[in-house]
């Protein structure tokens, strides 16, 4: 099982985390995060299948005063977590980079959080895949760690079909499947051999 991976902090950045059943916090519950970040200074993810209810993407550009030449309407704008809830971050496509500063976070997994980024989708010269979050999940030193061996979260590896072409409400059981897990067996009991 993946929790018995080296977990030092460089091995969970570019991993997805899969929330555990009795988390006790309804923002990640059935969350499924992306790691961006993850170093001995702390963690930065982005909660890649929970869509905002107050905002699509045609409304978010209207409010930068970006007119879309494309009918960006069936795009989501997600919750990426509970901080900075009004900064933006777009996972995409290795096909497009900012002329500000784009992060390579896998080979086929980037991110941009600039506003040209947007700029570029609302002109459709942005990426070919993307995804658009609002606010982040973030841990302190040493916290994930400790989440983790709390049993509050599993471990995936992430991939750019996940991340993109599979809708929402079933990325969290797609994750698991990955690992081969079955929801229906997860506990929020945690168990030491």
């Amino acid at each position: 099982m993946p929790q018995s991976e080296d977990m030092t902090p460089a091995h969970l950045t570019g991993r997805m985390l899969i929330a555990m059943p009795g988390m006790g916090d309804p923002r990640f519950e059935q969350g499924l995060v992306f790691l961006c970040d993850h170093s001995d200074e702390g963690a930065m993810g982005l909660i890649v299948n929970k869509s905002s209810e107050e905002l699509d993407m045609p409304a978010l550009l209207s409010q930068l005063s970006i007119e879309p030449v494309e009918d960006l309407s069936k795009r989501a704008v997600h919750f990426g977590g509970p901080v900075e809830v009004g900064r933006g971050f777009v996972l995409h496509s290795p096909d497009y980079a900012s002329l500000v500063t784009t992060l390579e976070v896998l080979p086929d997994i980037h991110m941009t959080a600039t506003l040209d980024i947007l700029e570029d989708l609302g002109k459709g010269e942005g990426p070919s895949q993307w995804m658009m979050a609002l606010g982040y999940a973030g841990w302190g030193p040493g916290q994930l760690e400790s989440e983790l061996t709390q049993n509050a979260w599993l471990v995936c590896d992430a991939s750019a079909d996940l991340l993109f072409r599979v809708p929402n409400p079933k990325k969290w059981e797609a994750a698991l499947e990955s690992i081969g897990v079955s929801s229906l067996l997860l506990s929020s009991e945690g168990g030491r051999a």
